[in-house]
């Protein structure tokens, strides 16, 4: 969910104000993949480079984060969803952490989409707590493969992403998902985040159900 802050730069209002907008693009954007159908919707929220950021719009994001899933919990148990957060939890707000986790648990016996904020995550470092896990479990080199390691990701459970929306313009992952998405496709738009809605969803879905997926393969007809 890139570009909040060159959104506000743009129009000259503070950068807080393009992630205040940017929460009504992700209420339109969960509320559309909802009532589709998607199975699992992840939003990349805060990556483990983000802490370079400025402390005040750090606090702001971090701040913002534990009021959203105050104010959309009934939404999110009301419409049938399921809630998870991934990433390295350790220097999040202790507040913020048992917000998560109570979501958790309660959305847990819901059976429709799956909601997953990636907040303090980093592809690379869940790589690295990933082999450390498979590490302390004292697995043998010739036992470890793709399933060993897919059962230690913070994504255990869940199905890969068919899709990457990306939006911006910048054109690569940022360290998202970057054992996940080996055979993911990619949509690049050039809109910021906060002018991202329905029809724009709907624009990549169209253009992923147009590619043929091979996964190595030469295909068929």
């Amino acid at each position: 969910m890139d570009g909040n802050g060159r959104w506000a730069q743009h129009r000259n209002l503070p950068r807080v104000m393009g992630h205040k907008r940017g929460v009504v693009s992700v209420r339109k954007t969960v509320e559309k993949a909802a009532s589709l159908k998607i199975e699992v919707l992840s939003l990349y929220c805060f990556s483990t480079e983000n802490w370079k950021r400025p402390q005040e719009e750090v606090k702001f994001l971090m701040d913002t984060f534990l009021e959203s899933l105050f104010e959309e919990r009934n939404r999110i148990l009301g419409n049938n969803i399921r809630f998870k957060l991934i990433g390295d939890r350790t220097p999040l707000d202790p507040k913020l952490i048992k917000t998560a986790e109570d979501l958790e648990t309660e959305s847990s016996k819901n059976t429709g989409m799956w909601l997953v904020l990636a907040i303090n995550y980093g592809g690379r470092d869940e790589l690295i707590q990933a082999f450390k896990k498979i590490v302390l479990k004292g697995a043998k080199p010739e036992e470890i493969d793709v399933k060993t390691i897919d059962e230690n990701l913070y994504t255990a459970g869940l199905p890969d992403p068919d899709l990457i929306i990306r939006t911006s313009g910048e054109m690569r992952l940022s360290n998202y998902m970057i054992w996940q998405s080996a055979y993911t496709e990619l949509v690049f738009l050039k809109k910021f985040w906060p002018d991202f809605r329905e029809r724009d969803l709907i624009k990549a879905i169209a253009f992923f159900s147009r590619r043929k997926r091979r996964f190595g393969d030469i295909g068929g007809n």
